[in-house]
């Protein structure tokens, strides 16, 4: 069988690259991402499972009467903090997609 080995040869190499890209992605999962708004005032923390996994307000910034402010801040630093870990999971999930057609899976 000519080219049999070439055939193995790549399943090896993807079976590599495969655990590589397992690794990164637990690796990304078990990171925490933080970002904070109003100087502070509101702080939001997720992981890289995008999921939020903690807010913290200071109790100065709850305003009755401007609560839009305080809404205002929380979608804010949320925003961001998301922002930030689609960034790491694109640099760090995209290393395995260069040169890939269609530009991989991600």
């Amino acid at each position: 069988m000519r080219g049999g080995g070439n055939m193995n040869n790549m399943m090896k190499q993807m079976q590599k690259m495969q655990k590589k890209m397992m690794k990164a992605q637990e690796e990304l999962h078990e990171m925490t991402f933080e970002s904070s708004a109003g100087g502070g005032m509101v702080k939001v923390v997720a992981n890289g499972k995008k999921e939020i996994t903690d807010i913290e307000i200071q109790e100065e910034v709850v305003d009755p009467d401007d609560v839009d402010m305080l809404q205002d801040l929380i979608i804010t630093a949320t925003n961001d903090v998301m922002k930030q870990v689609e960034d790491k999971t694109n640099d760090t999930m995209g290393q395995f997609t260069k040169g890939m057609p269609g530009g991989g899976m991600f």
